[in-house]
This record gives C-alpha cells, structure tokens and sequence, in this order.
C-alpha cells in the first residue's frame, strides 16, 4: 500500500498522551505518503502544537468527518470535545470501512472511558466489540524480547478457567502472524509457550494445565507448521541468554509477559500490536502518568515506535 492513511488518537486529556504523540511527531516528521489524523481536545497544549508545526503542515479540523475528506500528505489536527473514548470508536470504526488504514493509541484510563458510557473495560474491549472478534491478544514487541499473551484483564482467579485449548490455539495463531511480521524471520525461530505454573508443573506434581494443554498445543503446532518451544519454566524463561532464542513468547496469563517485558524495557520503550483484528492498532506501553501531566518529563520513545510501526504494518 502506497498511499496511508493513520488515525492517532492521544487518550486522557490530563494524561501525558498529547505530549508523548506532539514529541513522536516532532521525532519522525512527515513520511511520504502518509497522512496522520491527530486526535486532540479542543484545550490542548499550544506549545506541544506548536512542537509539531515545527515539522509538519497542519490543518485543524473540529469532526472526523471534515478531516477525511482532506486529501494529501499532511497532519489534519481534530480539535474535538469529544470524549477520547469516543475517538477511538470513531477511529476504529473507520478503520473497519477502511476509510483509516492504521490506528495508534495514546493511554486511556479505564475511568475515562466509562466516563463516556462505555461498558469496555480498555482498548482492547472496544476493538473486540466492533470488529465481532472473538480472539484478541496483546502482542508486545520490544528491542530485547517480544511477548504475546494469551488472556489479558482477567482475574488471576479466573485464569484457569478462561485458558482452554481453543483459546490457546487462538493465542499461539495470533501470535505466529506477529513472529512473521518480525525482522529477521527468514530463519524461523520458535515460539516459546510458558508453562503456567512453578517449574512448568513439574510434569504434574504441581498442577495439570500443562500435562493435559501442552501435548495438544503441540500437535496442533505442528499440524499448523508453527516452530514452538514449552512448556518453558517461568521463572527461568526470561533470562538474557534465552533472548535470541525465541522469535517470542507466549504467556499464559497479563503479569507472566507484562513484568518482565516492563522490567526489561522501561516503560517508556516497547510497543503494544493488537493482534486477531481485521486492522492494524498499535499502541504504547505504558500508562497516562497523570503525575506528569504538564511536566514535560514524558519519555516519547514508545509512541515513536508506535507511530513507525503502524505506518509499517499499514504498507504491508
């Protein structure tokens, strides 16, 4: 694809999305053939916009409307009263009619989108709901590992209840079309599934999940021609020797990846890909960091990689 078009909506209006997406601006400048829809709030910082109009023609716009009937490589600025919820709705929905080739999202706290009436408990959940996909994981991609999980915001006392064999074959498809959207697959590296619980279960002495998942995922791997590796011990997976390894892993449950991925690479470096929609999100890693707010202390680092790899995965 020649010719793309992103939606980049920047969350909390007193959170830091606006000034880490105004820096990431800044920081790439204008791409050919890319076009980037920016969603603000009508209050937004004037120094941040100015920051932008340091690289990019801008023209400000009040609805989404209005900016997709604007044509050309340029930063169509919507300045909406709009909940920021309801941006990502809209923005999705386009996405879908494929008026939007891309989306990138600044953090949105979950209060804020009940705020605005949603039942959704995050970005994610709005995804679902208008795309009528079933299947979703967070797939996070890092400079020293990359990470897939299986099951996302649930309960850690509703793991074990949620993480079946379909939802797992789901999880490891997913996560195979993330391994081949990677650099450097030409020579296929393995997925390494994570075992769910101490020492991977000790082959049953400690839980059963992975005597009565594990021999079924892997033939379903192997049916699928998917190279994986587990159940891997938790606790030893991640060690730096094991990095290159893997093309990535697979977690069972949010804080098995979430920790050490975070650990690993900050919070301000890293990139969230929904993977099982019918169109690209990314997203950063991290929260609104609302102690911030106005400090201009955000880190831009990962809505730069934001940015670039939407525009990357929109040209596929």
């Amino acid at each position: 694809m020649n010719n793309v078009r992103i939606a980049l909506t920047t969350g909390d209006i007193d959170g830091i999305g606006f000034e880490v997406a105004a820096k990431a601006l800044y920081k790439i400048g204008p791409q050919k053939n890319v076009q980037i829809l920016l969603w603000r709030s009508e209050g937004a910082s004037e120094k941040y916009l100015a920051l932008i109009d340091k690289k990019w023609p801008r023209i400000t716009v009040d609805s989404l409307e209005e900016a997709l009937k604007i044509k050309g490589p340029y930063l169509i600025d919507i300045a909406s009263d709009l909940s920021p919820a309801k941006w990502v709705e809209l923005s999705a929905m386009a996405c879908l009619n494929k008026k939007i080739h891309a989306l990138a999202t600044a953090p949105l706290s979950k209060t804020s989108i009940k705020e605005a009436g949603f039942k959704d408990l995050g970005h994610t959940d709005i995804l679902k709901r208008l795309s009528k996909t079933q299947y979703v994981n967070m797939g996070f991609v890092g400079n020293k590992f990359n990470v897939v999980l299986a099951t996302a915001h649930e309960p850690l006392s509703k793991v074990t209840k949620t993480l079946n064999l379909q939802v797992l074959q789901e999880a490891l498809l997913n996560a195979n079309e993330l391994r081949k959207r990677l650099p450097g697959t030409q020579k296929p590296k393995p997925i390494g599934i994570l075992g769910l619980n101490p020492h991977a279960g000790e082959r049953g002495l400690i839980g059963h999940e992975e005597t009565e998942l594990f021999p079924k995922i892997l033939a379903f791997a192997h049916k699928k021609k998917i190279p994986v590796e587990g159940p891997l011990v938790p606790d030893a997976a991640f060690f730096p020797t094991s990095w290159k390894r893997f093309s990535l892993y697979l977690a069972l449950y949010h804080d098995q990846g979430l920790i050490p991925f975070k650990m690993i690479h900050g919070q301000d470096s890293g990139v969230h890909i929904s993977l099982g929609i019918p169109f690209v999100r990314t997203s950063v890693d991290h929260g609104t960091a609302k102690d911030i707010f106005g400090k201009n202390k955000a880190n831009p680092q990962s809505m730069i990689d934001a940015l670039r790899w939407a525009i990357k995965l929109a040209r596929l």
